[in-house]
């Protein structure tokens, strides 16, 4: 049994580890009914954290659909495992650093990348793409402008140094600006790994007597309550909790990737875990619960770079490129080897037991004695009261004139959320191992897996403004875009990673917008026979009392056949353009979600467009079958922007080539150039194929009307022969292309 209990727990110590006192009376009661120690008393604060235990979205998290037919492992392990054949498997999940990169830009994003991508290896598989989604506040604000370009010089450049350094691309991503994430960025980070499928590796302690080995970093102060400070909202004293963020080394997790997947191929090891969240706790009990099995460890074995540091300070610190192994025992020395040749330390620090228990002691006295299932299985699990959405307003009130459509396209190309985000991505090294075939601004990112001869294609997407406006609406469409994404690259989504972003789930308000996302997340992926393989929550995205969009982001991953893809721009005048899915429908409704009415309105109002899930699925079909004939020569998605943005986009390539549409329809103008209905897809091809993908949609029942031709210069949208506008390339694409710096630069001017 523990010693050195606490005299007498407080309700302000209580408190201070984010605990209930209903969940305080829960722990003495599966400790038999005696007071925790500190050291229990912080081990129970990280682990029945909402960001370790996912206390208020379990009960719901269980209705997504996990299954497939190539679906190896889904949730409950450090990443998703889908087969893609010839007896290989990738492995990938997506996860946030958001409280972290807000109080520590550069290290919080940094950190968010070197965990994820120890995630991915400690499946076994090595790491060969990260992708990134964020957000970011207003960049021109007067008051919060010049904070958030320092978050976004930050966490950019905490990614850059990750990644670059520790050597896999950062392929791709979306970045996103809105005034809610003022207080409140999001940095989420997605990685992909590859390994065969007879060499995955699991978080599962086995074998009584067996050795419990520490490797990599030694332990500091860094870190301590990082998994507590993310599951709580921002108040006035958040700048005390810059402590709570860790900080990265990538030279040693490269060094740690090369060692662990070396000392995996020893035959030696027998279950696998890296210290992430919650650090040395979250590892242990962990893989002594999975393994249904006790693990007990003596602190004094474990390398720390601090002096008088505490049980608590150990279990609970988060310092950065550490893993927990269990090894055979009887081949310790196999392992030491290893991580001797790559100049890492490797140390016993305990042993596996058989009555379940996590047991921690120092100096041979033991200062914590937990059950491993109740702590790690059994968090509180809360059912908490919602709502229905807020309803959003369902007309648009008073705001700035709208602009012509020949004056409204330079400034949405402009705007921070279109324009090209070149600046960010040129600081990634995106081709690193040479395995990328299309990276940052394609329509999805594709990397070559070269044992295979096969290609994986990846496409994160979210949308917090449809999201707010309809929950459960804007998590379909963010799935369909991801499909939709990956289809216009020609490839078939097989599985699906999500990151839940949303505010306070104790307000029954907010709750509501994470029970309808992930039942609409529930229903899209279903439909799309994308099954949920892992993810993430993060929850009390809040600066004092103001909570974000609600804003899932998926990650959805599909295979092609190597090949080089199709791209966005026009390759050469006189070719017909084609709109796979036509024109699609709008009405006032529908359009106060749109960049449109975003930029030029400044206002949000009503629903987003309209999903047709069978359609849209339809619509990926023949896209697909369009791509494999070889029919199309670009092909261009239309999302944010519209058609009109669309258009824009794909005369923006090293051609020049623009095009000039003739539309047949009788939306308001601003409608047909840029409301954002989904299920279209742009298309350049030579007049001889314009039959056969014509048949090609009839056969899968959508429309593909001829709607312009490509020309040498320009671009011009044209409506039953009227202009509604036409542009020289060359400065729109100027303005699309520096418009990044210079909204940092102008911002930086005017604060």
């Amino acid at each position: 049994m523990a010693t050195s209990a606490i005299s007498a727990v407080t309700p302000e110590m209580i408190r201070e580890h984010g605990l209930t006192p209903e969940e305080f009376e829960k722990i003495k009661e599966l400790l038999g009914g005696r007071e925790p120690t500190r050291t229990e008393l912080g081990i129970f604060s990280v682990m029945w954290s909402e960001h370790c235990s996912y206390k208020s979205s379990r009960v719901h998290l269980k209705k997504l659909p996990t299954r497939g037919k190539l679906v190896v492992q889904g949730p409950g392990e450090n990443a998703g495992i889908v087969d893609i054949g010839q007896g290989y498997v990738i492995a990938f999940k997506i996860e946030s650093h958001n409280h972290p990169s807000f109080i520590e830009p550069f290290q919080g994003a940094a950190t968010g990348v070197g965990g994820i991508l120890r995630d991915i290896f400690t499946m076994g598989a090595r790491p060969i793409a990260v992708l990134d989604s964020l957000r970011f506040g207003r960049l021109d604000d007067p008051e919060t402008g010049a904070r958030n370009r320092r978050i976004l010089n930050g966490v950019v450049g905490g990614i850059a140094h990750y990644g670059n350094c520790f050597g896999v691309p950062t392929v791709g991503g979306e970045c996103i600006f809105e005034s809610c994430y003022d207080g409140n960025p999001l940095v989420n980070a997605f990685a992909l790994g590859v390994c065969r499928k007879d060499e995955v590796f699991y978080a599962k302690a086995a074998g009584v007597g067996n050795p419990v080995i520490y490797v990599g970093a030694r332990t500091g102060r860094d870190g301590i309550h990082g998994a507590s400070m993310a599951s709580a909202e921002f108040t006035e004293e958040s700048k005390q909790k810059r402590p709570n963020v860790q900080v990265g080394d990538p030279f040693m997790e490269k060094l740690l990737l090369e060692a662990c997947i070396e000392a995996m191929h020893t035959g030696a090891i027998v279950g696998i875990q890296d210290m992430g969240a919650a650090g040395l706790t979250c590892s242990t009990c962990e893989m002594g619960s999975r393994g249904g099995v006790g693990i007990e460890i003596e602190l004094d074995r474990v390398p720390q770079r601090e002096s008088c540091m505490t049980p608590y300070d150990i279990m609970l610190s988060e310092s950065q490129e550490r893993m927990l192994l269990v090894a055979e025992k009887g081949r310790e020395e196999e392992v030491y080897r290893v991580f001797r040749k790559w100049g890492l330390e490797a140390a016993e620090i305990g042993v596996v037991t058989d009555d379940g228990k996590l047991r921690v002691r120092q100096h041979g006295v033991v200062v914590a004695e937990i059950p491993n299932r109740q702590l790690a299985d059994e968090a509180p699990l809360y059912n908490r009261p919602y709502t229905r959405p807020p309803q959003r307003a369902e007309v648009a009130g008073h705001g700035p004139a709208p602009l012509q459509i020949q004056d409204a396209l330079p400034a949405i190309v402009a705007s921070a959320d279109i324009c090209s985000k070149r600046w960010i991505w040129e600081q990634y090294d995106y081709q690193v191992r040479t395995n990328t075939i299309a990276g940052p601004g394609a329509e999805a990112a594709i990397v070559r897996i070269k044992e295979t001869g096969t290609s994986v294609a990846i496409s994160l997407d979210g949308n917090g403004r449809y999201c707010y406006l309809n929950p459960r609406e804007g998590a379909k469409l963010a799935v369909a875009e991801c499909c939709r994404n990956l289809a216009t690259a020609g490839a078939v989504p097989l599985a699906a990673t999500n990151n839940l972003n949303f505010g306070n789930p104790e307000r029954p308000e907010i709750m509501a917008q994470l029970v309808e996302a992930i039942e609409g997340i529930a229903e899209a992926c279903l439909f799309f026979e994308t099954p949920i393989t892992g993810g993430n929550v993060s929850l009390y995205n809040e600066t004092l009392g103001e909570g974000i969009y609600p804003t899932p982001v998926l990650g959805i991953v599909g295979t092609l056949k190597t090949a080089a893809p199709v791209t966005i721009p026009f390759k050469h005048a006189g070719r017909a353009v084609m709109l796979v899915g036509g024109m699609g429908a709008c009405n006032d409704l529908d359009f106060g979600g749109t960049q449109y009415a975003k930029s030029i309105l400044k206002q949000l109002w009503g629903q987003p467009p309209a999903l047709d899930m069978d359609y849209e699925k339809r619509v990926h079909d023949a896209i697909r079958e369009i791509l494999a004939e070889g029919l199309a020569e670009s092909a261009h998605d239309l999302s944010d922007g519209g058609l009109a943005v669309a258009l824009a986009e794909c005369s923006f390539g090293p051609a020049g080539i623009g095009a000039q549409l003739d539309i047949d329809s009788d939306l308001r103008p601003e409608f047909l150039a840029f409301h954002e209905a989904p299920s279209r897809i742009l298309i350049s091809t030579a007049n001889a194929n314009t039959k056969r993908i014509a048949a090609i949609a009839e056969k899968h029942d959508v429309a593909a009307p001829v709607v312009g031709v490509t020309i040498e210069k320009g671009i011009e949208i044209r409506q039953r022969s009227m202009t509604l506008g036409s542009w020289e390339i060359a400065a729109l694409k100027h303005s699309y292309e520096t418009a990044l710096e210079s909204h940092l630069s102008q911002g930086a001017h005017h604060a």
